[in-house]
């Protein structure tokens, strides 16, 4: 079998496609952690040649702007006969925000985003701050992060494919909270360390960011659940509700995390993680209840 039929036949289910989506966005990710070490200049701290890499970063915007523009996209199934005003795709949005299908899984998304953006934040200021890393090794590394979440979601493409999001999703949390307790504390026999590459690096650089392996498959499956379970009509909608509560868990991760970080240290602002994965299981336990129940009422 060719691997381009391969491919195809294994993103062939929803929750499938997403992860391989999700999976290239986070290639992205890494790239862009290499592409900023770059520019940093360790001799010199207090240089600001870093902010060079911004020219970089708009010219590919506009790239990937000119990507979009020229791709072609079928909306026709999305579209509704006469135009409606700005208000009342507000108050349609508050309508679908206020089900219980869409209310828990908000509560869901928002939390997972709460916990991959804070690591995801802070963790170059971990490896440079906690494991004594130079600042340009401390970016480098915190892309293996980027690089496991690519291939967790990667391998979740192949496996939500024969099974229901549901199990695979709580023992991935399982597995990223058993990580949690085991490596960090790993992190205080960096302590006193010099460290000048990858080679000296210790082993908590490494096995911290493997979190991204079990995370990886949480934000795609349950996207491509709440899309399964309502009409194309309210994708939109609810597009709209994933962008803004992604955004809201993503900035709160960042802040919690960051005051946790000053105040307790950067093992504590890790720990914390522990508390967001356990209301997210929870979460999804009712999520996966509900949307059940949606898809039978919708089916019979």
């Amino acid at each position: 079998m060719l691997p381009l039929d391969w491919l195809r036949r294994t993103i062939k289910s929803m929750p499938a496609l997403m992860n391989f989506i999700e999976s290239f966005f986070m290639i992205g990710i890494l790239t862009g952690y290499f592409i900023f070490s770059a520019f940093v200049d360790d001799s010199n701290p207090q240089s600001t040649s870093w902010l060079q890499v911004y020219y970089l970063l708009a010219g590919i915007s506009a790239v990937a702007m000119l990507l979009l523009w020229s791709a072609p996209l079928d909306e026709s199934s999305v579209h509704t006969e006469t135009a409606q005003p700005l208000a009342r795709d507000f108050a349609d949005m508050f309508r679908l925000a206020i089900q219980p299908l869409v209310l828990v899984f908000v509560v869901s998304a928002f939390f997972y985003v709460l916990i991959e953006q804070s690591i995801m934040s802070w963790l170059p200021t971990f490896n440079s701050k906690v494991l004594n890393l130079p600042t340009a090794l401390s970016i480098q590394m915190a892309s293996i992060l980027a690089g496991s979440t690519a291939l967790g979601r990667f391998l979740a493409g192949i496996v939500l494919r024969r099974f229901h999001w549901f199990i695979p999703l709580v023992v991935c949390l399982l597995g990223a909270a058993a990580l949690v307790a085991i490596t960090i504390p790993l992190a205080k026999g960096a302590q006193g360390m010099t460290i000048t590459g990858w080679g000296d690096a210790p082993l908590a650089a490494f096995a911290f960011p493997l979190i991204g392996l079990f995370l990886a498959p949480v934000y795609p499956a349950i996207n491509s659940a709440i899309l399964t379970a309502l009409p194309k009509r309210q994708h939109a909608t609810m597009s709209g509700l994933i962008v803004i509560f992604s955004a809201l868990g993503g900035t709160t991760g960042s802040i919690i995390t960051g005051n946790i970080f000053g105040a307790f240290g950067g093992e504590a602002a890790f720990y914390f993680s522990l508390v967001p994965i356990s209301i997210l299981m929870v979460a999804l336990f009712f999520f996966n209840r509900l949307q059940r129940k949606h898809l039978s009422h919708a089916n019979s």
